[in-house]
């Protein structure tokens, strides 16, 4: 499970933001939401189930998942994927002099077979300046390694004696450990390739493949049949089908290197999917079943919420957390109400998965949806950097109309529009 993610330049508190997914001390009149909304880990740690991230156009809400996109690649392929004279595609923040030349700071706190964990680094895009894991194996966090420029300290515990001379200045020493075999850094990237997907929800392809996979290996087939038919999209059945591809059966008049780019791409095999409606006659009675292709004849609403069904059944059975970017791009806004209630529900989320997105919805800032703790905004601040904040931070009643406080200002974290009466001169 996510506890908190910290992203920004350098150390300094002032210079980063922290996105938590700890459950505040609140208290509600409506228990309920209290109860769903989270989940005990121990008698001092309470996580939240589903936590929404809002905030205007450019103010970082993206940035946020970028930032852990590259993290989390980072720390799974810098010691085999990059060579000693790469550079480190990190970006730093670059409208402020006061924290020009400095590194980025990237910092995870987790929980991984019900141990804490605490994970960071510092880099530049020429090398990695500092690196910590720590962990509480009872009350005290404890140090299980740390790293400044090349010099590591490394515990017994840790067991990588011997990694240091191996580890490059552009590489983590978490992954170089895991690529000689140091168990807990193995079980750290495994957790994290596993345990932790980020998708963007303007971009269907890849989460469209993976859905597409849960099929053909018949993994969680009928579960993410059920829930695209009770998002009432029309839809009675579906059918994933897939025939090989090869050079000799694209048409002959294309070139030879686009046939090999295309069979390279596809993996050598070609899909179709096939959705089921029903055809009713003119008394509206039902009469047959049509068939229509996904690609080429449904909405992009249905082939998003299609796309995002093999991602959201598995979190959901393999307590997954999920991070979506731009949520209800594409969604209705009730299609958008019922995943978030599935992951609140406590009866459906019985295995505690997470789900975390940024979004522009205002119909989900509900008391009668989220807790105040759940709902964070971004917001730039004058120096151009993001600011992240969560409503609980403010003194509002927790019944009060989060979504009408919101568009009227209160929060911040909304877009200031000018006076457009005369951005087009009239010609008389």
């Amino acid at each position: 499970m996510l506890i908190e993610f910290s992203v920004g330049n350098y150390r300094s508190f002032k210079e980063r933001v922290t996105f938590s997914m700890v459950a505040a001390n609140l208290v509600s009149k409506d228990k309920s939401i209290d109860v769903n909304n989270t989940f005990d880990v121990d008698e001092e740690l309470k996580l939240l189930r589903t936590a929404a991230i809002y905030g205007a156009n450019a103010s970082g809400k993206s940035n946020l998942a970028r930032a852990l996109s590259f993290m989390k690649w980072f720390m799974v392929n810098s010691s085999k994927e990059t060579q000693s004279t790469d550079e480190i595609s990190v970006e730093p923040f670059r409208l402020s002099t006061a924290t020009e030349g400095k590194p980025s700071y990237f910092e995870l706190a987790f929980l991984m077979d019900g141990q804490r964990y605490r994970y960071g680094f510092e880099v530049t895009q020429e090398r990695v300046i500092s690196e910590w894991l720590f962990y509480v194996p009872n009350i005290r966090e404890t140090n299980l390694f740390e790293r400044q420029i090349d010099a590591i300290k490394s515990s017994k515990v840790y067991n990588a004696d011997g990694l240091q001379k191996r580890t490059r200045s552009n590489a983590l020493f978490l992954s170089v450990s895991a690529q000689f075999n140091v168990k807990l850094a193995e079980k750290i990237l495994e957790w994290l390739t596993d345990k932790l997907n980020i998708i963007s929800g303007l971009h269907d392809e890849a989460y469209l493949s993976y859905t597409v996979k849960c099929f053909v290996d018949n993994k969680n087939k009928l579960d993410i049949v059920q829930l695209i038919k009770n998002l009432d999209l029309g839809i009675s059945e579906i059918q994933v089908e897939q025939e090989d591809v090869t050079i000799d059966s694209l048409p002959g008049e294309m070139p030879d290197e686009l046939k090999k780019i295309i069979v390279k791409a596809g993996g050598g095999k070609a899909t179709s999917i096939g959705i089921s409606h029903q055809k009713f006659d003119a008394d509206g009675n039902h009469k047959s079943i049509e068939e229509f292709d996904l690609a080429s004849h449904e909405s992009e609403g249905t082939k998003k919420a299609f796309a995002l069904a093999g991602p959201i059944i598995t979190a959901l059975k393999e307590g997954e957390i999920l991070i979506i970017d731009e949520f209800d791009a594409r969604l209705h806004p009730l299609l958008s109400l019922a995943i978030v209630k599935l992951f609140n529900s406590r009866e459906i989320n019985p295995n505690n998965a997470q789900l975390i997105f940024m979004t522009h919805d205002t119909n989900l800032l509900s008391n009668k949806i989220f807790r105040r703790d759940q709902i964070w905004f971004a917001e730039k601040n004058r120096y151009s950097a993001t600011d992240l904040y969560s409503l609980a931070e403010y003194k509002i009643r927790n019944d009060a109309s989060f979504e009408s406080d919101y568009i009227k200002g209160r929060y911040g974290a909304i877009p200031y529009i000018g006076n457009l009466n005369h951005l087009i001169e009239s010609n008389g």
